[in-house]
C-alpha cells in the first residue's frame, strides 16, 4: 500500500511521531477485562497483560474505551469529567507512597467480596474501593511528596473544580448541580473559597485519588511504549450535563438544548443523548482553552485519540430540552442549519485541537455523514472509520477492502453496534420495524394497510428483536412497490431501506468468499474470514473489538452464540449495557491456541 500521502498532509508532524505503518490492534473497555490480581473490575495494571497479548499476536495498537470518572448510570460516554479518571480502575495493591501492610487483610476481604470474572460488572465495586482508599489516605502522609505537589500544580486548570464539584455533590446526596444552593450552583467566589477552606481534606483526597490514577496509567503507557504498542484513547466529544466540566464552564455549553442524532435505519426515532452542545462563540473567545487543556492532559496517556461523533464538529443535531423525551431525536435540528457553514464550523474547532497536541486524532465519522467531513479528513490526513458491514458501493454490494480509504481505521464492529455474530443472526437482511412503520405512516399509509403490507413483504419466522426479515421471493423493487400499490414516485427512503437490506446475507457471503453458510449458523471459520477481509483492507489501521478476535476460539464463540457479547445498545437502559465481562482472565487468554492463528492473520496482511 502507498501511504506517502500522510507525510504531505496537514498533520505530517503527527504522522512522523506515530510512524506510517500498517497496524493492527484491539479495542476494549477496561471494565470487561481482568487478571488474577484484579479486584472486582479491570485495573490499570491489567493492561500490561494486554500489551503482552498484542506482542504474541503481532499487534501494535490498544484502543481503550473512555475511562473518565462516570456518574450513577456508569455510561463511559456520559462522564462527570472529561479530565478525571475513574477511581474504580485503581489497583489498590500498587498505590504509590503508602504503607499497605495494615490493609492486606482488608484487600483480601474486598477481593473475596468482589471476585473478578463474574458474569457482569458489579459497579458497587466503585464505592467499596473508594471507602478503602479513603481509609488508606487517612493513614498516609501526603505532604511534601514532590510528585503529588507537582501533579496538583500542573493540573490546576481542571483539578480543583473537579474535586470541589465531587465534594459538593457528595454533601448534597448526589443532587444535580442545577439543584444546589444558588451560591454554589452559580459559583459565587466567596462561597467557593469558604467551601474549599471548610472541606480542604476531603478535596485533597480527590486530588490524591487522581494522582494515584495518573501514576498507574503513565506506568502502563511507558510499558506499552517500550514494547512498541501505541495507545488510542477514546475522548468523548460531549460530556454529561451533570458534570464538573459543565458546572465549572457553564458559558461554554448551551443548556437550552440536548445533543443527539437524527433518525436513521438503525434508530427509527433518532437519539437524544442528554449532553449539552457547546456554545462555540464563547469557546472561541477564550481560544478554545477548555479543548486545549483536555488534550494536554490526555497526552500523558495516549499516542492517538478517537474523536467520538466527529460529524458533530460540522453540525450537531440538537433537541430542545423541553420537548417530549419519548420522541427521542425526532424533533431536533442541525445547528448550524446552513450547509455552506458546516465545513468552516468543523475546522474552527479542529484547528486548535491539532495545533495543541501531536497526538494523532482518529475520527468516528459514522451515522449521517456530511460531504465536508470526508473532505476535511483527507486534507488533514486524519483516519476516519470504515465499519465493514456499512461500507458498500452504489449497488449496495460490499466494497472491495482494497478500495477502503487509506486514511481510515477498518473494523468489524464498534462498542455501540452488535458484534458480527449477533449482526448475522438478528440484523443482516432486515429492516428496523419501527423505522419502516414511521416512514410508511409518513406517506399517509393507514396502519391497517401497513400491517397488511408487512405480511406480504416479510418472513416472520425469521424476524426477531424488532427486525423484519425480507421474504426471499421479494427479490425486485417492482415487487416491493407492488405490495404497497405504488410506483417509483413512492417514498424514496422506503425504497432505499429495501435496496440496502434485501439479500444482504448472500451479498456478505460472496464478499467474504464462502457461500456455504447460507441458511446455516456461523462458526469460528466464518469469523476468521470476516476478520481476514478487514485486515486485508487498504486502511492504514485495522482495530477490532477484543470480542471479535476471541470469537476465533471455539469456547468463547459458543458462549457468545448462547448469550450476546455486545457492550452497549444505544438509547436503551438495562442491566446489560456497559457490564459485559469476558469469561476468561487475561492470563488464560495469553495461553489460548488461537493466538498463533491471529498472529498469522496479521503477518499475512502485512500488519504489525
Amino acid at each position: 500500500m502507498d501511504y506517502n500521502y500522510f507525510p504531505n498532509s496537514k498533520l505530517s508532524a503527527h504522522w512522523k511521531k506515530i510512524g506510517i505503518d500498517r497496524r493492527s490492534g484491539v479495542a476494549v473497555p477496561l471494565f470487561s477485562i481482568y487478571s488474577n490480581n484484579s479486584i472486582g473490575i479491570g485495573e490499570f495494571t491489567d493492561l500490561k497483560l494486554l500489551v503482552k497479548w498484542c506482542l504474541k499476536t503481532n499487534m501494535s495498537i490498544i484502543q481503550i474505551l473512555p475511562i473518565n470518572d462516570v456518574g450513577p448510570d456508569f455510561g463511559p460516554y456520559n462522564s462527570v469529567s472529561s479530565f478525571a479518571l475513574d477511581p474504580m480502575y485503581l489497583a489498590l495493591g500498587k498505590l504509590r507512597d503508602v504503607n499497605l501492610s495494615t490493609f492486606k487483610q482488608k484487600l483480601r476481604e474486598l477481593k473475596k467480596l468482589f471476585p473478578s470474572g463474574q458474569q457482569k460488572v458489579d459497579y458497587k465495586i466503585k464505592e467499596a474501593k473508594i471507602n478503602v482508599l479513603r481509609e488508606i489516605y487517612s493513614l498516609s502522609y501526603t505532604r511534601g511528596i514532590n510528585q503529588f505537589e507537582n501533579f496538583k500544580k500542573n493540573n490546576s486548570y481542571w483539578l480543583k473544580n473537579y474535586a470541589i464539584y465531587k465534594v459538593i455533590k457528595e454533601l448534597n446526596h448526589g443532587k444535580h448541580w442545577e439543584e444546589w444552593d444558588d451560591n454554589l450552583k452559580n459559583r459565587d467566589e466567596k462561597a467557593l473559597k469558604d467551601f474549599e477552606a471548610e472541606y480542604s481534606d476531603r478535596i485533597n483526597f480527590k486530588y490524591w485519588l487522581q494522582w494515584q490514577l495518573y501514576e498507574q496509567f503513565i506506568l502502563f503507557k511507558k510499558y506499552a511504549s517500550k514494547n512498541g504498542v501505541k495507545i488510542i484513547g477514546d475522548l468523548p466529544f460531549l460530556v454529561s450535563r451533570d458534570s464538573a466540566d459543565v458546572w465549572s464552564n457553564q458559558k461554554y455549553f448551551d443548556l437550552a438544548y440536548s445533543s443527539g442524532a437524527p433518525p436513521d435505519m438503525y434508530f427509527a426515532f433518532g437519539q437524544r443523548w442528554g449532553m449539552p452542545p457547546y456554545n462555540r462563540a464563547e469557546m472561541e473567545k477564550d481560544n478554545y482553552v477548555y479543548i486545549r487543556e483536555k488534550l494536554k492532559y490526555a497526552e500523558n496517556f495516549y499516542d492517538m485519540y478517537r474523536i467520538d461523533h466527529f460529524v458533530g464538529f460540522f453540525r450537531l443535531w440538537t433537541i430542545d430540552i423541553n420537548s417530549d423525551i419519548n420522541e427521542a431525536g425526532l424533533n431536533g435540528k442541525f445547528i448550524p442549519s446552513e450547509e455552506e457553514k458546516w465545513k468552516e464550523n468543523g475546522i474552527k474547532i479542529l484547528e486548535p485541537m491539532t495545533e495543541s497536541s501531536l497526538m494523532l486524532p482518529i475520527a468516528e465519522d459514522l451515522g449521517t455523514v456530511p460531504v465536508c467531513s470526508s473532505e476535511v479528513l483527507w486534507e488533514y490526513g486524519i483516519p476516519g472509520m470504515n465499519v465493514q458491514r456499512w461500507v458498500k458501493d452504489e449497488n449496495q454490494n460490499y466494497s472491495d477492502p482494497l478500495k477502503y480509504r487509506i486514511n481510515s481505521l477498518a473494523t468489524l464492529s464498534t462498542h455501540d453496534s452488535s458484534v458480527t455474530l449477533d449482526w448475522w443472526k438478528h440484523e443482516a437482511g432486515t429492516v428496523d420495524e419501527k423505522l419502516f412503520q414511521r416512514l410508511s405512516l409518513a406517506k399517509s399509509i393507514s396502519i391497517e394497510k401497513f400491517n397488511s403490507v408487512k405480511q406480504i413483504l416479510f418472513d416472520f419466522s425469521k424476524s426477531s428483536e424488532g427486525r423484519l426479515f425480507w421474504k426471499e421471493d421479494m427479490d425486485t423493487v417492482e415487487k416491493f412497490l407492488a405490495a404497497f400499490g405504488f410506483g417509483y414516485d413512492f417514498n424514496w427512503d422506503l425504497i432505499k431501506l429495501y435496496v440496502e437490506s434485501y439479500d444482504e446475507k448472500n451479498k456478505y457471503l460472496k464478499f467474504i468468499g464462502n457461500e456455504n453458510y447460507n441458511g446455516k449458523n456461523p462458526d469460528t471459520e466464518f469469523q476468521f474470514m470476516a476478520l481476514k477481509k478487514v485486515l486485508e483492507s487498504s486502511s492504514i489501521f485495522a482495530v477490532n473489538l477484543f470480542q471479535e478476535w476471541l470469537m476465533l476460539d471455539e469456547k468463547f464463540f459458543l458462549k457468545c452464540d448462547k448469550e450476546s457479547c455486545r457492550i452497549n445498545i444505544p438509547g436503551v437502559v438495562n442491566d446489560s449495557n456497559w457490564r459485559f465481562v469476558f469469561p476468561f482472565s487475561l492470563e488464560y487468554i495469553l495461553e489460548i491456541g488461537i493466538n498463533s492463528k491471529i498472529k498469522t492473520l496479521n503477518n499475512e496482511s502485512g500488519r504489525i
